[in-house]
């Protein structure tokens, strides 16, 4: 009998095993690997900080010592940069994060008062900023996280029809720097800037 004649049909299939095996299994390249999905988690994660935001004068802030309702409170920063709270008197805030004054409050009140107080401080009511010039209702106005110049403007009533969208300035609350900066409509405000809208040349 002849073998080969029976064994040649088989040759092709045992190629094309032998070629699947070989290649190993099928990957599909459109899933991400495990850096980009770190990366796209990590960018989804980004968020602003509220610790990192630096307290002053017209901030109302809540302060909460745990297990001690008598040491929480809600206070509003005066003027001159303090606030009165209970057992400790004034206190200097202004300039400092929530997270220092929570550090400082905690160590005051270590000071012969409670032996390891738990204090949390949290921003209740951002200080107002001001803008001025040639929008239809100037004044102060209740900040909003995430504001910017056209939504400032949209709260002070819109625009005169003597405005100009290129004379816009902004002095930036706690800078050293009084000087105005020029800024755009899509630019951030921040808690007590004050902006002012000047008059077109016509």
């Amino acid at each position: 009998m002849n073998f080969q004649r029976f064994l040649w049909p088989l040759a092709p299939i045992s190629l094309l095993l032998m070629s699947a095996c070989a290649s190993g299994p099928i990957v599909d390249s459109s899933t991400p690997g495990e850096d980009s999905l770190e990366e796209s988690q990590s960018e989804l994660n980004i968020s602003s900080d509220p610790d990192g935001y630096s307290l002053g004068r017209g901030d109302l802030i809540g302060i909460q010592v745990f297990d001690e309702p008598d040491l929480t409170l809600d206070a509003r920063v005066s003027s001159s940069g303090n606030i009165n709270y209970s057992y400790l008197g004034d206190i200097r805030v202004s300039g400092k994060t929530p997270l220092e004054l929570e550090q400082h409050i905690a160590g005051l009140l270590q000071d012969g008062y409670l032996v390891n107080p738990s204090v949390n401080v949290s921003v209740k009511e951002f200080r107002p900023f001001f803008i001025g010039g040639e929008v239809r209702a100037p004044g102060s106005y209740p900040y909003q996280p995430g504001l910017t110049l056209d939504k400032a403007i949209a709260l002070a009533g819109g625009l005169t029809d003597r405005a100009s969208t290129r004379r816009m300035f902004v002095v930036k609350a706690g800078g050293s720097n009084s000087d105005p900066d020029k800024v755009s409509l899509g630019s951030p405000v921040s808690p007590g800037d004050t902006i002012s809208i000047r008059e077109g040349f016509f």
